[in-house]
């Protein structure tokens, strides 16, 4: 068949099918893949590292074994985020520093996937370490928004969106500490999830029992995602966090009965400002909840250390693993990575304590709160997507923020007490910048939070896997 760029508007569920049913090859997916990234990538700039050499070698290898021992996804290609390492493939972090380092071994989430039939052909672009929501590096530069190229594609999985939103990829990898899932999910019209923490097995860094930093997956549709979720998940002797997959695949959990029975809407989880129009229009999204006969009240728990909690956590995660870097290369690092490193360093004993004691805190209401409420609905982001050479949203309705993070508070409230989180389009601003629902549950309810994504996604008719070419 080779290259069909018919191929690149099916959902990866539909792909998926087409692998077991022989109609096409893992290689004609990667040929289909190769002349649309020619097409379109010089615009946008998601992949900037190519493996397709390596993808076809593994493909041709998957080829060779019966359909039954090819994974659940069969020779599906997947691009994974350049903070990830993939043997013997160029894994910069998005960093000077590590601009030509080329990894010997992949992370325990590579193989995993790669066990289960996926196959690697690009890194996807990601600020330096994944730090500020905004995907731009002084190794590749900058990756634009679809919807407009001369506006942010948020980050720091902002390459793995744009890929997805063009076409580029059916599926995606990518990771999450204070909404680097859900941002770019969110501009650029594609649905990514935070998963709890251990839901998918990975290579520990240098605090092995971290919970901020999570991988996760991404994708065009509700049903693809779960169908990379289920792919994902499996846990891993080398990964102490690390879950059991359920023993019901996420997939199977959106063509069950369930369905919540009161969710809360909250446009700001009271503590941050929201742009006017981000919130009419998610608010009008989240009362459409009342079609399905789901009873939506607002409501919300109560977050009201979660700045100073998450942001001595943060920081304490950048001193814990940059330290060495700070050393070393301190003129390679761009000033927010630096700032959030020293930071950490300057932290007392005193400081840490009342942290962990505000997240628990925090976490003890949340569970409280999820006792009543089977979702919590916000905006995903606070705004849409903003000139792409604004490093940052420095203030938004009025409010100006003390620094780079804290715009991202409604995503990094529910980091902090682990709960799973997804990203969902449900409309666009009047100027058509995409806008997502952010849906949540308790720690370890991905099925909840999947199930009533499904139906959300019903109920506004944005299942569509359509991909945009780039404009602006």
């Amino acid at each position: 068949m080779a290259a069909d760029l018919s191929l690149i508007e099916k959902s990866a569920t539909d792909i998926v099918k087409l692998l077991k049913a022989g109609e096409v090859t893992p290689i004609d997916l990667l040929d289909t893949l190769e002349k649309r990234i020619k097409a379109v990538d010089g615009k946008v700039n998601a992949l900037p590292t190519l493996c397709f050499d390596r993808a076809r070698k593994h493909a041709r290898a998957l080829m060779k074994k019966p359909k039954e021992g090819r994974g659940l996804l069969q020779g599906m290609p997947v691009p994974i985020k350049d903070l990830t390492d993939v043997a013997g493939v160029l894994s910069t972090q998005g960093s000077p520093i590590f601009k030509d380092f080329v990894p010997e071994a992949s992370n325990i989430l590579v193989e995993h996937l790669e066990a289960q039939g996926g196959v690697v052909y690009a890194k996807s672009n990601t600020p330096e370490f994944g730090a500020g929501a905004n995907t731009f590096n002084e190794v590749f530069g900058a990756t634009v928004n679809p919807y407009n190229t001369k506006l942010s594609a948020a980050g720091s999985s902002g390459g793995a969106a744009v890929a997805l939103a063009t076409g580029m990829a059916w599926l995606a990898h990518g990771s999450d500490m204070g909404g680097s899932l859900r941002n770019p999910a969110s501009f650029c019209g594609i649905v990514g999830m935070r998963p709890s923490p251990g839901r998918v097995a990975a290579t520990p860094g240098t605090k092995i029992d971290a919970t901020l930093g999570v991988e996760g997956p991404m994708a065009r549709t509700v049903t693809d995602l779960a169908l990379l979720l289920d792919a994902m998940s499996g846990d891993d002797h080398r990964d102490p966090r690390s879950l059991p997959a359920p023993k019901k695949s996420f997939r199977s959990i959106l063509k069950g009965p369930w369905k919540p029975r009161r969710v809360a809407w909250s446009p700001d989880l009271g503590i941050t400002p929201v742009d006017p129009e981000v919130r009419a229009i998610t608010e009008a999204a989240a009362k459409r909840f009342k079609e399905a006969g789901v009873i939506v009240e607002e409501a919300h728990p109560d977050f009201s250390e979660v700045h100073e909690c998450f942001g001595t956590l943060r920081a304490y995660a950048f001193a814990t693993t940059k330290f060495e870097l700070l050393k070393t290369h301190r003129d390679k690092l761009k000033p927010e990575v630096i700032w959030n490193i020293e930071k950490g360093l300057k932290l007392t004993m005193d400081e840490l304590t009342r942290a962990e004691a505000q997240r628990q805190t925090m976490l003890r209401r949340t569970l409280a709160f999820f006792d009543r409420y089977d979702l919590l609905l916000t905006p995903a982001t606070i705004v849409a997507a903003y000139p792409v050479e604004q490093r940052y949203v420095a203030e938004c309705d009025g409010f100006t923020f003390p620094d780079y993070v804290q715009w991202l508070s409604i995503a990094y409230a529910l980091t902090t007490v682990s709960c799973p989180a997804l990203s969902l389009p449900c409309g666009f601003t009047k100027d058509g910048r995409p806008i997502g629902l952010q849906i949540a549950a308790r720690p370890h309810g991905e099925d909840r939070v999947l199930a009533g994504a499904k139906i959300m996604e019903d109920i506004l008719g944005v299942g569509s896997v359509r991909p945009v070419d780039p404009r602006g």
